[in-house]
C-alpha cells in the first residue's frame, strides 16, 4: 500500500517544485529588468523635433536669401540703367556744351575778322523750347500751306499755346527770291500778317538750293530757339504731331541724334533722270548706293548737331539732293542713326490699318510722289483718316 501511495505524492512534490522554480524565474526577472532597464528617454523625441525645426529655418532662410539675392540683383540692374541713362544725359550735356563753345568762338572770330553773324536774332536771348518744325515750302505752294493749316497744324491762339505749354514751334520756312522785294516776297509778307506762321531765312528760293536751305534753316532756326530737336518736314506730308513729340521723347537723352526713315538709293549718274547725282565719281563705280541717310521728306536731328551745322556751314559740302547733304555732313562724326518706320507711312489705307493695330504713324506720304500725291485735294482725307485726333498732341508726355 505504501509502495503504491508514495508514486502520487512524489509526483505532486515535483509539480510544485517546478511552480517555485517559475515563481523564482521571474521574480529574479522582474529583478533585474527593474535595475537595468529604464524607461525610454524624451529627450530623443526632443532632439528630433528640435532637428526638424532647424532644418525647417534653414530652408526658409534659404528661400529669403534667394529672394534677397533676387532682390539685390534687381537693384543692381536698376542702379546700371540709372548710371548708363545719367552717363547718356551727361554726355549728351557735355556734347551741347562743346557745340555752343565752338560756335561762340566762331562768331567771336567772325567779328573779330570784321564779319557779321548770319542772323540778327544772335543777340537775341535765345527762346526754350523743345521742338522746332520748320515747313519747307515755297513762293507757290499757297494752297499746300493752306491745306497744312486746315488738318495737322493749330492755327491762331492755339499756335501760340502749343509753343508755350508743349514747346512745340512750328514754321513754315521759306527765303527770298532774286529779286528784291518782289511781288513774291511782299505776297509772304500778306501771308505771315494774317497767319504769323513763317521763318524767313537769309537764302534765295529756288528748287536746286534745298542743301543750302536746310543749312540755313538749322543755322537760323538754332540762333532763335533753345530746342532739343529740330525737324525739317515737306509741306506735302501729313504730321501727327503728338506721336512725333513721344518719339523724339524717347531720344531725348542721347547726344547727337539723328532720326528718320533711313535708306541707302542708288547713285543715279545718268542726266535725264530726276534726282540724278552730278557728283556720282564720288561714291565708287556706277551702281554703287549712297551712304545710310534720313529721307527728305521728313528728318529730325538734336540740338548738337544744329549747333554743328551752324558752325560749319561755310565748308559742308551740298550735293544734289538735300537728305544725303544732311547724311554726307554726319560722315565721320559720332551720331546715333534712329530708323524710325513710323516717320515714313504710306498714305490710306496704310496709316489707316496701322493706326487701328494701335501704332499711329508720325507721318505719312506717298513715295511714288515723294510727298502725297495730289497734296491739296487729298490732305483733308488723310487726315480724317490716319489723324491722330487734335486733343493727342496736349496729352503727349514730353
Amino acid at each position: 500500500m505504501k509502495g503504491k501511495g508514495g508514486a502520487p505524492d512524489r509526483r505532486s512534490s515535483a509539480r510544485w517544485r517546478v511552480l517555485l522554480l517559475c515563481a523564482f524565474c521571474f521574480g529574479l526577472g522582474m529583478l533585474f529588468t527593474d535595475r537595468f532597464w529604464t524607461a525610454p528617454d524624451t529627450s530623443n523625441h526632443i532632439m528630433y523635433q528640435r532637428r526638424r525645426q532647424d532644418q525647417e529655418l534653414q530652408v526658409i532662410s534659404e528661400d529669403c536669401n534667394t529672394k534677397r539675392k533676387h532682390g539685390e540683383d534687381k537693384d543692381i540692374m536698376g542702379e546700371v540703367t540709372r548710371t548708363h541713362e545719367a552717363i547718356q544725359s551727361l554726355d549728351k550735356s557735355v556734347s551741347t556744351l562743346q557745340m555752343e563753345l565752338a560756335a561762340k568762338r566762331s562768331m567771336l572770330e567772325l567779328l573779330r575778322s570784321g564779319g557779321s553773324p548770319v542772323t540778327a536774332e544772335t543777340s537775341q536771348p535765345r527762346k526754350k523750347a523743345f521742338v522746332v518744325i520748320g515747313v519747307n515750302t515755297a513762293f507757290s505752294s499757297r494752297k499746300r500751306r493752306d491745306s497744312v493749316r486746315d488738318t495737322w497744324m493749330p492755327q491762331g491762339e492755339k499756335l501760340h499755346q502749343l509753343e508755350e505749354q508743349k514747346g512745340i514751334v512750328i514754321r513754315f520756312t521759306i527765303g527770298h527770291s532774286a529779286t528784291s522785294n518782289s511781288i513774291l516776297d511782299k505776297a509772304i509778307d500778306s501771308e505771315d500778317d494774317q497767319h504769323h506762321d513763317f521763318l524767313r531765312l537769309d537764302h534765295v528760293e529756288g528748287y536746286h538750293e534745298l542743301s543750302a536751305k536746310t543749312k540755313i534753316f538749322f543755322s537760323t532756326a538754332i540762333d532763335i530757339w533753345d530746342a532739343d530737336f529740330f525737324v525739317k518736314v515737306d509741306d506735302d506730308v501729313h504730321v501727327n504731331l503728338g506721336m512725333l513729340a513721344t518719339t523724339l521723347a524717347r531720344h531725348k537723352s542721347k547726344p547727337r541724334t539723328y532720326i528718320g526713315c533711313m535708306k541707302s538709293g542708288p547713285v543715279l549718274a545718268d542726266k535725264n533722270v530726276k534726282y540724278n547725282e552730278p557728283e556720282y565719281w564720288k561714291f565708287g563705280e556706277e551702281g554703287n548706293k549712297y551712304f545710310r541717310h534720313a529721307t527728305g521728306q521728313i528728318y529730325a536731328i538734336s540740338k548738337d548737331l544744329a549747333t554743328y551745322i551752324s558752325i560749319n556751314q561755310p565748308i559742308l559740302h551740298k550735293y544734289a539732293n538735300e537728305d544725303v547733304s544732311l547724311g554726307s555732313w554726319f560722315i565721320g562724326l559720332e551720331v546715333n542713326h534712329i530708323d524710325e518706320r513710323n516717320m515714313c507711312c504710306g498714305t490710306p489705307p496704310d496709316c489707316e490699318w496701322k493706326g487701328q493695330a494701335g501704332n499711329v504713324c508720325v507721318a505719312s506720304f506717298d513715295w511714288s510722289c515723294s510727298g502725297i500725291c495730289k497734296s491739296v485735294e487729298r490732305m483733308k482725307d488723310v487726315h480724317s483718316r490716319c489723324g491722330e485726333g487734335d486733343s493727342a498732341v496736349w496729352s503727349a508726355l514730353i
